[in-house]
C-alpha cells in the first residue's frame, strides 16, 4: 500500500475496503492458536489465505505473525495481517491484542517521552505508539524487542493536528480492513535517513502528557521491516499465489518464503530481475505512455493505472462492458525489459459473486499517474522483492523479479 504521505516513496494508503465491503458481516480479531506456520516443514514459510477477512473485502493477502512480550512467555497469534510489499514494517491493531500482552509490550521512547508515529494516506491516517516485542515469522527465530507499531491505542487519544488533517481514523479492524500489517517492502526503515536527520511532520512524535512534538528517530528505532532483521533469511521474500478463474475465487491459499536463494524454496531460478530507482520504483510503458513511478504492491487490491478509455463504474473500479485485453511494458533501472499480458473484467460483475480473489480487477491511480501493480499481478506468478543493500543470486537490492 502506498500513498503520497510525508513518508513518501516509503509510505503506504489502506485498501479501498468500504468500495469492496462485501454484503455479507463478519468477525474481526487476532487469534491465539497455533504458530503461523503450523504444520510447515520449511522454517522460512508463512501460508497465505486471500479471503473475506475480518472486515470483509476482496484481494488482500494476510498472513499471521505471533507476538510476544520481552522474554517470550506470553505470546499471542494474530491472523489475518495484511502482506504488503508497498510499505515497511509490522502494525498490528490494538484491538486484537489481549490485554495482558498489550500492556507487556515495551514502549519505544524519544529521551525520555515515548514515541508515537502517523502514517497518512489519501482518505486518512492511523496514529499509535511504537512499542518493542519479540516477534516470530513462521518458523524462524523470533525477533528480540523488534520495534513496531500498535495503531489505535486507546492511551494515545491525542492525535496532532498535523496527522488527522488528511481525513478520518482508519484506526480500527473495520476501517483499516485487516488486524494488522506486515510491511515487507525493498525498504528496512519504514522512514529512513529523512526522519533520522530531522523531525519530519507527521510522521514520528515524542509525547508527553496530552501533547506530541515532531521528531528525529534513529534509523534503528524506527519501525523496521522484519525480514531483513532474521538470521539468514534476511534480503528479502518470494510471495508465490495460485492461478484464479476468470471470476475469481472464493479464497485463495499460497506462500509467503522468507529470503531469496538462501533456501531450496526460495531461488530465484529464472526470474527476470527488473532493478528499482531509490524511491522503489520502475518504469512501465503502457499505451505509448511511460510511467516512471510504477511499482509491484501486493498490498493494493486491484491493478491501478490510467485508462480514459474504459468505463469507470460507481464503485470506483473499471467497469468494462466485456473483459479487456491489455500489454504492459516493465523497465528496470539495470535495462531489462518484459512485457506484461493483463486482462481487466467488469468490477461490478465480480464483487456480485460473492469471491474474494480477482486476478483482472483494476481502477483508475489517482494522484501522479503511475501504474501499481497489485495483487492481482501476483496470482500465477512467483513474485520476489529484494531489500535495499542485500545481496541475493540476481544481484543487490532493491528489485523486484518474477
Amino acid at each position: 500500500m502506498r500513498s503520497g504521505s510525508s513518508l513518501g516513496a516509503r509510505g503506504w494508503a489502506v485498501i479501498v475496503a468500504a468500495a469492496l465491503a462485501l454484503a455479507a458481516c463478519g468477525s474481526g480479531g487476532g487469534g491465539s492458536g497455533g504458530s503461523a506456520a503450523a504444520g510447515n516443514t520449511n522454517s522460512n514459510l508463512l501460508p497465505i489465505v486471500v479471503d473475506a477477512g475480518p472486515a470483509n473485502t476482496v484481494n488482500v493477502p494476510f498472513v499471521s505473525v505471533t507476538i510476544c512480550a520481552p522474554g517470550g512467555s506470553n505470546c499471542q497469534t494474530i491472523d489475518h495481517v495484511i502482506l504488503d510489499t508497498g510499505s515497511t514494517g509490522l502494525r498490528i491493531m490494538s484491538s486484537v491484542l489481549n490485554a495482558s500482552l498489550a500492556q507487556a509490550l515495551s514502549q519505544q521512547k524519544s529521551g525520555s517521552s515515548p514515541l508515537a508515529e502517523c502514517v497518512q494516506f489519501a482518505d486518512g491516517y492511523v496514529w499509535g505508539p511504537v512499542k518493542t516485542a519479540d516477534v516470530a515469522l513462521g518458523g524462524e527465530a523470533p525477533l528480540k524487542s523488534l520495534a513496531l507499531q500498535v495503531i489505535g491505542d486507546p492511551n494515545y487519544n491525542n492525535v496532532p493536528s498535523d496527522c488527522s488533517n488528511t481525513g478520518p481514523a482508519e484506526n480500527s479492524v473495520q476501517a483499516f480492513g485487516g488486524n494488522g500489517i506486515l510491511g515487507v517492502a525493498v525498504f528496512q526503515q519504514d522512514c529512513g535517513a529523512a526522519c533520522a536527520q530531522a523531525a519530519t511532520p507527521a510522521t514520528y512524535y515524542a509525547c508527553t502528557g496530552a501533547s506530541c512534538q515532531a521528531v528525529a528517530v534513529p534509523l534503528a528505532q524506527q519501525v523496521q521491516n522484519p525480514v531483513g532483521l532474521l538470521p539468514s533469511d534476511n534480503n528479502g521474500v518470494v510471495i508465490d499465489l495460485p492461478t484464479v478463474a476468470a471470476t475469481g475465487a472464493a479464497t485463495a491459499a499460497g506462500s509467503l518464503y522468507l529470503g531469496i536463494g538462501t533456501e531450496a524454496d526460495n531461488a530465484l531460478g529464472s526470474a527476470k530481475v527488473y532493478a528499482l530507482d531509490s524511491s522503489g520504483n520502475f518504469t512501465t510503458v503502457f499505451n505509448g505512455q511511460r510511467y516512471a513511478g510504477s511499482f509491484v504492491d501486493s498490498g493494493s487490491n486491484a491493478l491501478y493505472f490510467p485508462d480514459g478509455s474504459t468505463t469507470v463504474c460507481s464503485s470506483g473500479f473499471y467497469c468494462p462492458a466485456s473483459p479487456q485485453q491489455f500489454v504492459a511494458t516493465n523497465q528496470g533501472t539495470n535495462g531489462a525489459s518484459g512485457s506484461v499480458a493483463f486482462s481487466v473484467a467488469n468490477a461490478d460483475g465480480l464483487l456480485a459473486t460473492g469471491n474474494t480473489a480477482f486476478s483482472n480487477l483494476a481502477g483508475p491511480s489517482s494522484g501522479i499517474p503511475s501504474f501499481d501493480w497489485g495483487l492481482p499481478f501476483h496470482f500465477g506468478r512467483r513474485v520476489y522483492t529484494a531489500i535495499e543493500g542485500r545481496s541475493t543470486p540476481g544481484g543487490t537490492g532493491p528489485y523486484v523479479a518474477y
